[in-house]
């Protein structure tokens, strides 16, 4: 029998917030980034929801902001602001929904845009058996150097991701679940034999109509 997988995005799958913006306001109130800086992260996450964002360019732009950090501190830090403001935010579906893959025994994936210190931190407080997620190199003193590797986590990038995850874990992607909300998804919705559309951005709705593919109203 072969084994399959529940891969899950965060924001606004799991939880009913765009958590790249809460950071944003995080690091505002803290100090971290400027006003400007705040506004343009802003301005990102409505071209995110309607999946017409250069993420490239957006990353690009945001890494740089913490090269020369130690990776420790930031996931120390990004691990006490999840726990307090994102956690919480789990959606009842979303805890029903993992609670029945855990059942079937399915492998737990999160598998998001986010950075690796935020979905790190998501999978060990939910419990997941692993997270895929965009993940940073550092220098030989562990300072971020203000890039990320390639691929992107994000459209075709997910998919690269998670079959190198699926083969080395011998999981059949193709008998298993994404839970998504987002166009820019797509192709990692394609990919499984089961998708799962939660609370869709417009131009995904209208495509999981077209597909028949099931729409979830998770509280």
């Amino acid at each position: 029998m072969s084994k399959k997988a529940a891969f899950f995005d965060l924001d606004r799958t799991l939880i009913d917030v765009n958590s790249g913006l809460m950071w944003a306001k995080h690091e505002y109130r803290r100090g971290g980034i400027s006003w400007w800086q705040l506004i343009r992260a802003g301005f990102w996450t409505l071209m995110y929801h309607f999946a017409w964002i250069d993420m490239k360019r957006a990353y690009d732009s945001a890494v740089r902001h913490y090269e020369g950090e130690p990776a420790d501190d930031l996931q120390a830090r990004t691990r006490e602001w999840f726990h307090d403001a994102i956690e919480p935010r789990l959606r009842e579906g979303a805890r029903e929904a993992i609670e029945t893959h855990r059942k079937e025994s399915h492998e737990l994936v999160v598998l998001t845009n986010s950075s690796c210190f935020e979905a790190r931190a998501a999978a060990d407080a939910w419990v997941f058996d692993d997270w895929l997620a965009n993940e940073f190199p550092t220098d030989d003193e562990d300072r971020l150097l203000g890039e990320f590797d390639s691929p992107l986590c994000y459209g075709e990038g997910k998919v690269t991701r998670a079959r190198e995850w699926a083969r080395d874990r011998e999981v059949e992607l193709e008998a298993s679940y994404f839970y998504s909300d987002s166009y820019s998804d797509l192709p990692m919705l394609e990919a499984v034999g089961h998708p799962r559309v939660v609370h869709p951005d417009p131009r995904l709705s209208r495509e999981a109509d077209r597909r028949d593919w099931p729409i979830l109203e998770w509280s």
